[in-house]
């Protein structure tokens, strides 16, 4: 899947953000540096890139030039004025950037270092263990973007749809979504206790928190979808879920297998356990022709239109595939096509349904 060659394509094109330091300190081998006073921004990139390249790390030069942009001030080392990338660094700036970078060395991924990371456009917190988003996953957001605005008849009567993020994470979706459509609502659901607060605090950083509900909730719960059904049917349910083949889990880079959650990762078997679960759980959820929007593994789609035929009673059909940036099928688009049964009228806001143990 390599989902750590995705981030470092993030990294490549520019589109990391920096946040609020983690401020560790560290005892064990640090590498001599010269003093501050004596080298500049630019020396310290070239010194750190040669430090990562000798210990193994991925991506050494764009890895030090994200840390030390940060530090600095700036949101990438390109965007630097030049000044700031010839004049001496003081002692705290040195400092600092030995201690971020000794994470690095520790194989930890840069987002969770500079503790931020820009998702469509969107500063979001970022915090271990929560899945890191991925930049395959903006080109989700950007599909589900498209058919909501081409077809518009397809949303609900307010003006904009009832959308269900389920595996939130750190709500880079939910937020995507919100943010570029001012009249949606999302219910963003997570069986991760981390993962639900940190959709809550970036809902409140970015001040998207009223037109949100965050509900800890298993999806593999028989019960899962009467704690939904409060909410009235949905136009959409959206979902990035764990999709690595359990077998595959092992060739996972060290910057996932040390600090990401395995459980927003391992889907199992074949990697369609969760992915089971959100396609028997959505017909009950779903409005007629309401659409679920999925990022897959791709040997995914044959898989999963295979399982679709042999489950008529769902009245789900795979309507569309759609390939990433790297010309894989990634992107499933599937969409409800019986008489939809089980949810009451739109019920938002009503009283949150209750708190389901992950």
């Amino acid at each position: 899947m390599e989902l750590w060659g995705g981030m470092l394509r993030a990294l490549l094109s520019g589109s990391g953000r920096r946040g609020g330091t983690l401020g560790w300190a560290f005892s064990y081998w640090r590498p001599h540096l010269p003093q501050a006073g004596l080298l500049s921004a630019t020396e310290l990139v070239s010194r750190w890139t040669a430090i990562f390249e000798k210990r193994g790390i991925p991506e050494a030069r764009e890895s030090s030039e994200y840390i030390v942009a940060h530090v600095l001030g700036a949101k990438t080392f390109q965007s630097m004025r030049p000044v700031l990338r010839t004049q001496p660094l003081t002692p705290w700036q040195l400092q600092c950037i030995q201690e971020l970078s000794s994470h690095r060395l520790q194989r930890m991924p840069v987002q969770y270092i500079l503790g931020e990371w820009d998702f469509q456009g969107l500063s979001l917190k970022m915090a271990p263990p929560v899945f890191i988003p991925r930049p395959e996953t903006e080109e989700l957001v950007d599909w589900v973007l498209e058919e909501v605005t081409q077809k518009p008849h397809a949303v609900e009567a307010q003006g904009g749809p009832l959308v269900l993020d389920v595996g939130c994470g750190s709500g880079a979706i939910s937020l995507s979504l919100l943010s570029r459509l001012p009249q949606s609502r999302v219910i963003a659901v997570d069986k991760g206790e981390a993962a639900i607060s940190l959709t809550r605090e970036n809902a409140q950083r970015l001040q998207l928190q009223d037109r949100i509900r965050i509900v800890l909730l298993d999806v593999t719960l028989e019960s899962s979808w009467a704690h939904l059904l409060p909410w009235g049917p949905m136009d959409l349910v959206v979902s990035n879920p764990p999709y690595v083949f359990h077998q595959d889990m092992e060739q996972l880079a060290p910057e996932i297998q040390s600090y990401e959650d395995p459980a927003a990762l391992d889907g199992g078997e074949r990697g369609m356990d969760i992915i089971i679960h959100i396609l028997a759980l959505a017909p009950r959820l779903l409005k007629d022709s309401g659409s679920i929007f999925l990022e897959v593994d791709p040997r995914h789609p044959e898989l999963i239109g295979n399982w679709l035929q042999s489950r008529p009673d769902l009245s789900l059909d795979l309507v569309a595939v759609r390939r990433d940036f790297c010309g894989r099928p990634r992107f499933l688009h599937i969409r409800r096509s019986g008489p939809q049964a089980g949810c009451p009228v739109d019920a938002w806001p009503g009283p949150q349904p209750a708190r389901v143990p992950g």
